[in-house]
């Protein structure tokens, strides 16, 4: 079925959404350590772009790519919306443009998540860096849990996952999509029930640029 909604459109976010969505924020961090003058992607954003939106006032531009977006993002003069299905609505936007792009808990509802990740690496710029999270098999039973035993998370955000990864899972998909084995960091997040890679685009700037987009793992 296709998506009518954003995440968190329909729904307030839920206590184990925020702390999700800090843990995120947090890993994030460690990768890009300053989004001053940045043009970003955050591409499966969800309605309140809840990771990208305290950003809005360093970035240089965001690109917001979902479903839909809340009235206030869209009339937001650093935002360019990209509203429509991924990774179709990818298509308009422009190769090596971006420093940054976020993709955070959105392959895994994806039924062409290679060609997501392949236009991941169309779009950043020579040393810019892509963030991607997804959930992990181990992850898949404590999700399940909270959504259709608990009540927790909304039951048709996980009725709406199509697959799972584990870093042996994911790394093939970030080669086979043009990302070089040494540029890729791909390790386990949020105590195992998530997957975490740090890709960065093959590039012939110098160290001290790389510096200031990222971190060490």
């Amino acid at each position: 079925m296709s998506r009518t909604a954003s995440f968190g459109e329909k729904h307030a976010l839920t206590v184990v959404d925020r702390f999700g969505v800090w843990l995120s924020h947090r890993q994030i961090h460690r990768w890009v350590k300053r989004f001053d003058g940045l043009v970003v992607g955050d591409f499966g954003c969800g309605f309140d772009a809840k990771i990208t939106r305290p950003l809005l006032d360093r970035v240089q531009k965001a690109y917001l790519a979902d479903v839909s977006l809340a009235p206030d993002l869209l009339a937001q003069p650093k935002v360019t919306p990209l509203l429509g299905r991924l990774p179709h609505s990818l298509q308009s936007a422009p190769s090596d443009t971006f420093d940054a792009i976020l993709c955070v808990s959105v392959l895994e509802h994806l039924d062409d998540p290679r060609g997501m990740l392949r236009q991941i690496h169309r779009l950043l710029k020579p040393g810019g860096t892509a963030l991607i999270n997804v959930p992990s098999w181990r992850g898949k039973f404590f999700l399940e849990l909270s959504a259709f035993r608990l009540g927790l998370s909304p039951k048709e955000e996980m009725d709406d996952h199509k697959i799972y990864y584990d870093v042996r899972d994911l790394w093939p998909l970030l080669v086979e999509a043009g990302f070089l084995p040494s540029r890729i960091h791909c390790m386990h997040h949020k105590f195992g029930l998530n997957t975490f890679a740090a890709c960065m685009k093959h590039e012939n700037e110098s160290a001290p640029r790389l510096a200031t987009l990222t971190g060490v793992a």
